[in-house]
């Protein structure tokens, strides 16, 4: 099944246009997807006409482009500062979703986004796509199947080498990937969050149900010899528990389990953004619930806010089941 898509927004943090760089080129090359439209929004209109001169598809702002094009799926990737309200705009129109993270800069608009879908009763799929990495899966089974005992404890890099910077956004920008991942990894939620400066990065020490803990250090660091401007210098994940470790390492990609008597490594696929795209397009013509959806994404909003009002702060802010700081 060939399911139309309208590419709504062409912004994002800072400098940033994932929707030309990253979900444009994947649904053109995706068998079950086709671009049939575009609607820009506030202050991305050139870049919306250029993408629909390339896609050679209609130009409209996001109202007609709604009203005109029959497009069930609406990729969403509008410039921060208007990204809630586009969303909302386009769940109320009743058409499912494909949103650019982060969902939205502030936790209280990523609930109001997440209401909004509540209330459409449409599907949405929140681009934390490393969590659908096969690395991840492998690990997360490893775990699930008591391959190193009872974890206790997540050491986590993500680190992005050069590359244009979000200015005063970076936690925002890359934090919601590793934390994504870590609940994907564990499925315990974080209780509280310490942050503090780190150089040019971010450390954050979580406290997460259960008794266990993790530690992620997360930013942007210098151009590396080797590595694209922008590009991943670190991005791997240690899982130590009571029988062994687990080490997955993203940039290689494998995945080590390490035990008393056994040391294994599976290498595995670098592509996660058409894993995205097999999602959404199972979430649109089944219905059936997303792993990478408005739960996930809000929870992973509510740990950013928390340890964003830490790194304010200076002291350790806890994180309530609702979300809510304490």
């Amino acid at each position: 099944m060939t399911i139309d898509v309208l590419l709504a927004g062409f912004g994002g943090l800072g400098h940033q246009d994932h929707q030309t760089t990253m979900y444009a080129p994947a649904f053109a090359a995706h068998p079950g997807f086709r671009v049939v439209g575009v609607a820009s929004t506030e202050g991305d209109e050139q870049r919306a006409q250029d993408a629909a001169r390339r896609l050679d598809v209609p130009c409209h702002d996001l109202d007609t482009a709604l009203s005109t094009v029959e497009a069930p799926v609406v990729a969403v990737a509008a410039p921060a500062a208007v990204r809630a309200q586009v969303l909302t705009t386009v769940l109320r129109a009743g058409r499912h979703v494909l949103a650019d993270k982060p969902l939205a800069p502030t936790l209280t608009q990523a609930r109001q986004v997440a209401e909004a879908a509540r209330q459409a009763g449409t599907s949405v799929v929140v681009a934390h796509h490393h969590r659908l990495h096969p690395m991840i899966a492998a690990g997360a089974g490893a775990l699930r199947s008591g391959k190193v005992g009872l974890p206790w404890n997540v050491q986590a890099d993500f680190v992005v080498a050069g590359g244009t910077p979000c200015p005063g956004q970076e936690l925002l920008n890359f934090g919601g990937y590793p934390v994504d991942v870590v609940a994907a990894l564990t499925g315990l939620p974080v209780h509280r969050v310490y942050a503090a400066p780190a150089g040019a990065l971010t450390l954050l020490a979580m406290d997460h149900a259960q008794g266990l803990t993790s530690t992620i250090v997360v930013g942007r660091a210098t151009g590396l010899a080797g590595v694209n401007a922008g590009g991943l210098a670190q991005h791997r994940y240690r899982v130590s528990g009571s029988h062994g470790v687990l080490v997955l390492d993203a940039t290689k990609p494998a995945v080590t389990v390490t035990t008393a008597n056994s040391r294994s490594s599976q290498w595995l696929s670098i592509d996660t953004v058409t894993p995205l795209l097999n999602t959404l397009h199972t979430a649109v013509t089944t219905g059936r619930p997303t792993t990478a959806g408005l739960d996930e994404a809000v929870r992973t909003a509510a740990v950013l806010d928390a340890a964003q009002r830490s790194l304010d702060e200076g002291v350790a802010i806890s994180v309530a089941p609702n979300g809510e700081h304490r």
